[in-house]
């Protein structure tokens, strides 16, 4: 069955990189370059959106619940991607955030033809990680269409979860679908259906968002540095003593001592630095606090 693709923005052709074949290499990557640019605009008129999202999105994981990814393609990379780098950069369980890809693993690096266009394979797949409605599902697609990703969202909803949307189409089957909607309008791609260049761009800010917000709202970070950091290689262990020393303004010697103490854990040796408090009595306020270091600190500090 013929597919009607005409009714998509981000299949139609864009008159201002129509000659692009015929420009030097500079006057090229300055079209793709002036049309990255409509992509933070785009992004910025969905953000009482994404505000939404990230607040069911911490409403979730406060509850035990799972932030699940679903996409293909480009859509399901960039969900892998975003969820990936979580652990590491907050200390999340890895089991807590996950993305889920249109033909599994082996389509994280080659395509899997026509994987997309199963729309039961998204039920099953949500299926297989036991989906349950304390969890948030955030599908994503460029055209707003993908069976695959729509199969996932109608299992989703019937177990009672919270299903969020991520397309690049004003009018889509997943934003109707959807309880949350979130729709960055990036136009007519350079290449005319390269939905991996503006799309993917507003995909990935947008992907940014959902989770640097939500564990920012989870006490994930303390100013504006992410003291959940998990010191996994030489780098991350010195990025831990300055963060431990830009939040306490304490000397090198001492963010080292107190990370010793602490067993490595940055937000617990903020407290013992700011508190002057001993490790076990850091970890009890921060436990109490459900791990939000400013609580913890004025806790300790009325005691």
């Amino acid at each position: 069955m013929a597919i009607d693709l005409s009714g998509m923005v981000t299949e139609q052709r864009n008159a201002a990189s129509a000659a692009i074949d015929q420009m030097s290499t500079l006057q090229m990557l300055q079209v793709i370059n002036q049309e990255d640019q409509q992509v933070a605009p785009a992004v910025a008129r969905t953000l009482p959106e994404v505000a939404r999202a990230v607040d069911v999105i911490v409403e979730s994981l406060q509850d035990g619940g799972r932030l699940i990814y679903i996409g293909a393609g480009t859509s399901g990379r960039l969900g892998i991607l975003d969820a990936s780098e979580c652990p590491p950069t907050y200390g999340t369980d890895p089991a807590q955030i996950v993305g889920l890809i249109a033909g599994g693993e082996q389509a994280v690096f080659s395509a899997v033809e026509n994987a997309e266009d199963d729309e039961d394979a998204g039920r099953d797949d949500l299926k297989a990680i036991d989906f349950g409605a304390r969890d948030v599902l955030v599908g994503i697609a460029a055209s707003g269409r993908t069976p695959y990703v729509i199969g996932a969202i109608e299992y989703a909803k019937s177990r009672g979860a919270t299903t969020v949307s991520l397309s690049c189409n004003p009018v889509s089957p997943m934003a109707a679908l959807a309880d949350i909607a979130i729709t960055p309008v990036v136009g007519p791609e350079v290449v005319t259906g390269s939905s991996r260049m503006k799309a993917g761009t507003a995909q990935k800010l947008v992907l940014n968002m959902l989770t640097s917000g939500a564990m920012i709202r989870m006490g994930k970070v303390y100013g504006n540095l992410m003291v959940d950091v998990e010191a996994t290689n030489a780098k991350l262990v010195e990025r831990q003593v300055q963060i431990v020393k830009a939040a306490s303004h304490c000397s090198r010697a001492d963010a080292e001592q107190v990370l010793a103490q602490s067993g490595g854990h940055c937000k617990t040796a903020i407290v013992m630095q700011l508190a002057k408090a001993g490790v076990d009595e850091a970890r009890r306020a921060l436990a109490a606090a459900r791990g939000h270091i400013r609580e913890a600190l004025n806790a300790l500090r009325a005691a």
